[in-house]
């Protein structure tokens, strides 16, 4: 399976329904909070300006949605 990273920040509800959605489907992601200093030093790295953003395998996903996030992962 690809490698998932999941960006978020605290209070972001499309994070938290990011996270629930992956844990749900027992898919194993490396949680980085973009408030701290090496997730907003990834983020800064990739150009992302907003949360969420997963990364999956080589390929970015900026903001959710579970259907693309299938498609990416799936392929």
């Amino acid at each position: 399976m690809k490698r998932v990273v999941l960006y978020v920040k605290d209070k972001c509800p499309h994070c938290k329904s990011a996270q629930q959605y992956l844990d749900s489907k027992g898919i194993k992601y490396r949680l980085c909070n973009a408030k701290m200093q090496r997730g907003r030093k990834e983020l800064d790295a990739i150009g992302a300006r907003s949360v969420p953003v997963l990364k999956v395998g080589d390929q970015l996903l900026i903001g959710w949605n579970p259907s693309n996030f299938e498609k990416v992962y799936k392929s």
